[in-house]
């Protein structure tokens, strides 16, 4: 299990680039708000990428014409939440909502690959494969298959992140369940997070549902006090390659 506790000092540490790709607008601050936030305060480079429009499945059938202003609307939501999180860049793309299953999946491996190419990234933040959300599984299933440990490739470390309200709902019957094994603390960003969570007018909800600023706060410190810290997001390592560059801590 690896800990990451307090920043260093970002003259004294590489300039990392980091990527993160969710599937829908709030899962990104969701999954690593926090992170991202301590990414930034480092000095490294923070770019998220959002495959999904995140909107048309709540209509009976997809129209996206007629959500065209709830689209903008959410999109603005998710540049407000990239800012206050420190991100330098934030990539949306058109998807369709919670159906990542009615398209090839070579399709969304080529979107994650064209990203990979444009970022180059030494860090990987995404959805774990196992989630109740067929949209997370899918990108969790693109991601591992662009980012393959092929000869000549750029060192990358991939880490999979929760999301409230989707990594907890899946029965620990249906396969293999999350299981933490990387903490990051999140103590001094803690309110990055839940401001960035509440820029999303339409996403946030009220207390007690999991996607609250005040669950969102519960949650992290309760993974904390897991490894005896104040507030922390929690992942699970998919895969680390130590090439030239010097690992984050």
């Amino acid at each position: 299990m690896t800990i990451r506790r307090s920043p260093k000092s970002a003259a004294r540490r590489t300039r990392r680039t980091v990527l993160v790709i969710a599937a829908h607008p709030d899962d990104e601050i969701l999954g690593c708000g926090g992170t991202m936030a301590r990414h930034a305060e480092n000095g490294d480079d923070v770019h998220i990428v959002i495959l999904g429009e995140g909107i048309t499945a709540r209509a009976r059938m997809r129209n996206v014409s007629k959500d065209q202003r709830a689209l903008e609307t959410l999109h603005a939501d998710a540049r407000r939440a990239a800012s206050i999180v420190g991100a330098k860049t934030i990539r949306t793309h058109p998807l369709p909502d919670n159906r990542f299953d009615s398209i090839p999946l070579l399709d969304i491996i080529k979107v994650v690959e064209a990203e990979k190419r444009r970022t180059s990234p030494s860090i990987v933040y995404t959805h774990h494969g196992n989630d109740l959300n067929i949209d997370h599984r899918r990108v969790a299933d693109a991601v591992q298959t662009a980012f393959r440990p092929l000869p000549g490739e750029k060192p990358c470390t991939l880490m999979a992140f929760e999301v409230s309200s989707s990594t907890e709902y899946q029965s620990a019957l249906a396969g293999d369940p999350f299981r933490p094994t990387v903490y990051v603390d999140i103590s001094k960003f803690l309110d990055h997070k839940c401001r960035a969570m509440t820029a999303y007018r339409s996403e946030a909800r009220a207390y007690p549902h999991p996607r609250s600023a005040e669950a969102i706060r519960a949650i992290a410190i309760r993974a904390g006090l897991e490894v005896g810290l104040g507030a922390c997001e929690r992942f699970a390592l998919v895969r680390q390659i130590q090439g030239d560059e010097a690992s984050d801590d």
